[in-house]
């Protein structure tokens, strides 16, 4: 990329842990930019980045294991950079240097207290000489490679190690996740004191670079973005505003698979308050004619995904003279299309404007791909984008469709709609929405015995989903007040016609996904 020329840039190389992209939030929150590259990412790759500093992951594997992933040969040799390997990442370096990993007699898992026995060690400056530290692995270290020395442990096992000669570094503990308090300090001390780097970057600095990038390369053409109203979209438009302002032209597609008063409310503010130049196309009775019948989840995205083509199609060819596509891609949709061990297992489809591109041969402008959700809504917020809609909860782009777990009718939409605007309200009601990462209800293909005054009904149910996330790569289910989850219940079921029973959800990502479907 441009940008790797101009910044200080440390790079993590990811073996497949839950927390690499807690590593790359931390470094960045550090205000110093970073990237994250397959574990098999080969020298001369790494070397053109001109890094200032390299990071090995966590991971599940043992690095004994046959399949077990592994750098490129030379890379640790090679790099000419400090390196700072993460539980499965210093196993790695032990192994690869002559040191010594075996299973553990019992899995480390949860809260340690952490003894540091090197205070000298640039990595533990200025953090006292015990620490709580998280640690999550089944192997340990049982002997250094030569010419390392141990600089912290837990217990009695090797929790640390260092070479300064060589400036490698490793840890058995996570010091990026929030149960170790002073990791954020660990990582600095490696980013500022072994790395030497300086803090110069901010998600505010994308800003600058994207206008001026995106002004050289539209020149006088044309730019269709596909608008939903979401935090993404709506940033990634505003930016592209800010440096073409009308060449930009915005459809916002009406598929009638939106939230209740979703169309009015996200027109209003994006055209008056934003002053974009926003295109409509209502085409819900297309999507749900060709939702009919249609009830595995990936054949209900592959149809909307491909009417939305049709539609959005047919309203940028109208305009005319357009060659690039803005899309709201975040740096989580880049990296889960690369996985450690080759091509990503599909999840679920993708929920941007996939096809688009290829189709109407458009080239790309995705000017948000380096930043986090929580960094996009700080760009946002200097953008003069609303905090309606910047503190909304997610919206899958297939809408409601994926939250009715069957066929798509006008009467099932009606139900679902009706009762994700009771959920929403009442967590309103309560304060409760800014504190979870987003929340709805769900209509399942189930009918239950019920009582309603004196008569037997037979009707359908509602899940009600809220968790609490950061990004929403992981999730935990709300623990919301059961007076606000009574209120939901009681009043979907008095004022949903065809609902007589609503059930709470209580798994959490992973093993389940924060959507149904």
């Amino acid at each position: 990329m441009d940008e790797m020329t101009r910044r200080q840039i440390i790079l993590i190389l990811d073996f497949g842990s839950q927390y690499t992209q807690l590593i790359a939030r931390r470094v960045r929150e550090a205000g110093v930019y970073c990237e994250i590259l397959p574990y098999n990412t080969p020298l001369a790759s790494l070397l053109a980045y001109q890094p200032k500093g390299l990071i090995l992951s966590g991971g599940p594997s043992s690095v004994y294991d046959t399949d077990a992933p592994h750098l490129e040969s030379d890379v640790i040799t090679g790099i000419k950079c400090p390196i700072l390997g993460i539980c499965y990442g210093l196993q790695l370096i032990a192994s690869y240097l002559g040191g010594e990993v075996k299973p553990s007699g019992n899995r480390e898992y949860g809260h340690a207290r952490l003894q540091i026995v090197a205070d000298d060690s640039p990595l533990f400056l200025d953090i006292p000489s015990e620490i709580d530290v998280w640690l999550s692995h089944g192997d340990h270290l049982t002997n250094l490679p030569e010419g390392f020395r141990l600089t912290a442990r837990t217990g009695g096992a090797l929790n640390a190690m260092e070479s300064l000669s060589r400036r490698i570094f490793g840890v058995q503990f996570h010091p990026e996740v929030a149960h170790t308090p002073l990791g954020a300090q660990i990582l600095k001390n490696f980013l500022y004191r072994v790395c030497r780097v300086e803090s110069d970057w901010s998600p505010s600095s994308v800003i600058r670079e994207q206008i001026q990038k995106i002004k050289e390369q539209v020149g006088s053409k044309n730019v269709v973005c596909g608008l939903s109203g979401g935090v993404d979209s709506t940033v990634a438009a505003a930016l592209v505003h800010q440096a073409i302002g009308l060449q930009q032209y915005c459809i916002f597609v009406d598929t009638g698979l939106l939230k209740e008063g979703e169309v009015a409310l996200t027109g209003s503010l994006l055209k008056q308050y934003m002053k974009l130049n926003v295109i409509g196309a209502q085409a819900g009775e297309k999507f749900l004619k060709g939702l009919t019948g249609v009830i595995d989840p990936e054949a209900k995205r592959r149809t909307i995904g491909r009417i939305f083509i049709e539609v959005f199609e047919e309203k940028a060819r109208r305009i005319g003279n357009v060659e690039f596509l803005v899309q709201g891609t975040l740096y989580p949709d880049v990296i889960e299309s690369v996985s450690v061990r080759g091509p990503s297992a599909v999840i679920k489809s993708h929920h941007n404007v996939g096809g688009l591109p290829e189709k109407m041969n458009l080239k790309i402008i995705e000017p948000l791909r380096e930043l986090f959700k929580d960094e996009v809504r700080i760009i946002g917020r200097e953008l003069g984008v609303p905090e309606q809609i910047l503190l909304r909860h997610p919206f899958p782009g297939p809408g409601m469709a994926v939250r009715i777990i069957g066929e798509v009718t006008h009467e099932s939409l009606r139900m679902v709609r009706a009762a994700d605007t009771i959920v929403e309200e009442e967590i309103r009601r309560d304060n409760l929405y800014d504190a979870v990462w987003q929340a709805f209800a769900v209509l399942l293909p189930v009918s239950t015995v019920g009582v309603m005054g004196d008569f037997r009904t037979y009707e359908q149910v509602i899940a009600v989903r809220a968790v609490t996330s950061v990004d929403g790569m992981t999730a935990d289910w709300a623990r919301l007040p059961h007076d606000t989850l009574s209120r939901i219940s009681t009043r979907i079921v008095a004022e949903v016609r065809g609902i007589n029973r609503v059930v709470y959800d209580i798994s959490s990502k992973p093993p389940s996904t924060i959507e149904w479907e």
